[in-house]
């Protein structure tokens, strides 16, 4: 598996080794000794979650709240979403800074999401399973979010603004 950090410490991009023949494809999505080697975080996977959704669905930003947040190893089963992490780690020089990656059933690219960020994402294909791998449980009241389309952030899901689809919750969370 490559494992590679991206511009914000701590999140980090895995493609795994993707092994093919006539009968299809195997690949080991993950293993937890060569994640801790590759990253240095030694998270505990607690919760695993899916969803699915359709072509302008965008679901996010969303992250967990104090003694409940969240890191995230995120992947794609099924389609090709445009995933997006936000570091809201006040102490961080890449405080309020994004980085996205397409993550695909082709591709089989997957995002880690440490603790302190906000997650996304937006469905470019006609639809999409997406798989979570989160290292504590949900919490509804420690759930917080940020809109998609805040000014400050300036992300481009992809998707023309008269196709996307947000929940009614997303449509009033408030701004960075």
């Amino acid at each position: 598996m490559h494992i590679e950090e991206t511009k914000l410490k701590g999140c980090f991009l895995l493609q795994p080794k993707v092994f093919k023949d006539d009968r299809g494809y195997f690949f080991e999505s993950f293993n937890q000794k060569v994640f801790e080697e590759a990253t240095g975080s030694t998270n505990i996977f607690v919760q695993d979650n899916q969803s699915f959704s359709t072509y302008g669905t965008i679901r996010g930003l969303h992250f967990q709240q104090g003694e409940f947040a969240q890191a995230k190893l995120v992947r794609v089963i099924q389609g090709k979403v445009l995933d997006v992490a936000v570091d809201l780690r006040k102490d961080s020089p890449t405080y309020g800074e994004w980085v996205s990656a397409e993550l695909t059933d082709e591709n089989n690219l997957q995002l880690y999401i440490p603790r302190g960020f906000a997650h996304g994402f937006s469905v470019l294909s006609e639809t999409a399973i997406f798989s979570y791998k989160c290292d504590n449980y949900y919490n509804k009241a420690s759930e917080g979010g940020l809109r998609f389309d805040d000014a400050t952030l300036n992300i481009d899901w992809k998707i023309p603004l008269d196709k996307v689809v947000v929940s009614e919750k997303d449509k009033v969370l408030p701004t960075l």
